[in-house]
């Protein structure tokens, strides 16, 4: 997070992280005002129910009692988000159940429904390194060199792979990127 926070101007960022990663931030409202969202945490997928998929928040609050950390993808429908960008920077975050009539159901689309114009996701399990790696990368290529999303993460996984430490497709090519490609 602080990595990519470095690349983002100041005054147009929020950082929520620990407790007040939570769902009531996630729900609120706040998110609408950002032109960038990006979650670093854990992903959970069901494929037989991908309305119960969900983005893994803080799951105790600030005196350390359980609370629901898990934001559903059928909440996220539900969301005024007009990003141009959401990027879930977690595991399978872009798996989800085909259905006829509706294409893959899942993360993914909730975040497209609720006004996302682009969506950025994972297709395997990631090394965290590797995604801090990109992630550092891919937000450089977007904020400093002023890149499209799409131009910006293929800059970043074309850089890893060039690179002995990170060259398997394992590191770099699991984040696609989902939505208006420009």
């Amino acid at each position: 997070a602080d990595q990519i926070l470095a690349e983002a101007p100041r005054a147009k960022n929020l950082r929520a992280i620990d407790f007040k990663a939570n769902r009531a931030t996630a729900t609120g409202g706040e998110l609408s005002k950002y032109r960038y969202v990006h979650f670093a945490t854990h992903g959970y997928i069901d494929s037989e129910r991908p309305e119960l998929s969900a983005i893994v928040l803080s799951l105790v609050d600030e005196e350390g009692k359980p609370q629901d950390g898990f934001l559903h993808a059928q909440e996220i429908y539900n969301l005024n988000l007009p990003a141009e960008l959401v990027v879930l920077s977690a595991c399978e975050t872009g798996l989800g159940k085909e259905i006829k009539g509706e294409g893959l159901v899942g993360l993914t689309q909730g975040f497209m429904y609720a006004g996302a114009r682009r969506v950025v996701v994972s297709l395997w399990n990631v090394n965290d390194k590797a995604t801090a790696e990109l992630m550092a990368r891919f937000y450089r290529g977007m904020l400093r060199e002023n890149k499209s999303p799409a131009a910006a993460l293929r800059t970043a996984q074309m850089e890893m792979s060039r690179q002995k430490q990170w060259q398997s497709p394992y590191y770099w090519a699991a984040f696609v990127l989902q939505g208006e490609w420009k």
